[in-house]
């Protein structure tokens, strides 16, 4: 994990869930998911998993493009879901907290 793939979460991760949320089936672990990176408790190799999910998430260039109806967000679904189901024990009820 690169401090420019952080940042790069940081910059447009909120923006491009605001701008998409209603389409976005997988909102709270997405959010968890960005919790959990940026927790110090976090391990850097699972840090790293997360980075990369959530970066190809935000990323506007992927597999499936996020504009197409139903279908968009498929990849990005599956991107995380393989990200979440290799580090999920990682992911803490606090780092949902945020969001109750």
């Amino acid at each position: 994990m690169s401090e420019s793939d952080v940042g790069a979460v940081k910059r447009g991760f909120w923006a491009k869930l605001r701008k998409h949320a209603g389409k976005v089936p997988f909102v709270r672990d997405a959010i968890a998911s960005y919790y959990c990176m940026l927790d110090a408790a976090t391990p850097l190799w699972v840090k790293g998993i997360l980075a990369g999910a959530l970066v190809y998430f935000i990323s506007p260039v992927d597999a499936i493009p996020d504009v197409i109806p139903v279908l968009g967000f498929t990849d990005d679904a599956t991107v995380l879901t393989g990200a979440i189901a290799a580090v999920g024990a990682h992911l803490k009820p606090e780092h949902y907290k945020p969001m109750d």
